[in-house]
């Protein structure tokens, strides 16, 4: 039989939506206007991937115990959803970051060299007239939005499940 009444996935997406609703609320506050892809987008302060899957563990728990199996392997994808958070995916938007950066100057040069005041020579001609897009930087967490969202998670998991 098919139960839409699974408390753990309840507990899980209710903490993403939260702090997904608290980036973007601040958000709003900071910057005076809305985008709607910081109530979607990855980073920002909490990280909702960490409050899902800390909600997730921490629900399991509640309802199977420490010892459960169920809390083992919740617990060991949120210790790696984590570290991803704070690791890899802060690597890629810092990366990210400044290749947007390096896009500007290019697009600058590229734009004097239109208009002949640049004497620099041949950039890439074929190109100069395309939009360039620039790569998303909110990617990944600092370890105090990774813990924030754990913290938040851990909450919401223990009061959905208790």
């Amino acid at each position: 039989m098919f139960n839409l009444y699974n408390v753990p996935l309840i507990a899980a997406v209710a903490s993403w939506f939260i702090a997904q609703l608290i980036k973007n609320i601040d958000y709003i506050i900071r910057k005076k206007r809305i985008n709607t892809e910081r109530l979607f987008g990855a980073g920002g302060m909490p990280s909702s991937h960490s409050a899902a899957v800390c909600a997730l563990s921490s629900s399991l728990a509640v309802i199977y115990g420490f010892e459960s199996p169920f809390f083992a392997l919740s617990a060991i994808l949120a210790l790696i959803v984590m570290y991803d958070a704070s690791g890899v995916r802060r690597a890629a938007g810092m990366h990210a970051r400044e290749i947007n950066k390096i896009k500007d100057v290019i697009e600058e040069l590229e734009g004097e060299e239109r208009s002949g005041i640049a004497g620099i020579g041949e950039i890439n001609k074929e190109n100069i007239d395309e939009k360039k897009e620039h790569l998303k930087e909110f990617l990944g967490h600092s370890p105090l939005e990774v813990f924030f969202g754990a913290f938040l998670g851990i909450i919401v998991g223990t009061l959905v499940s208790s």
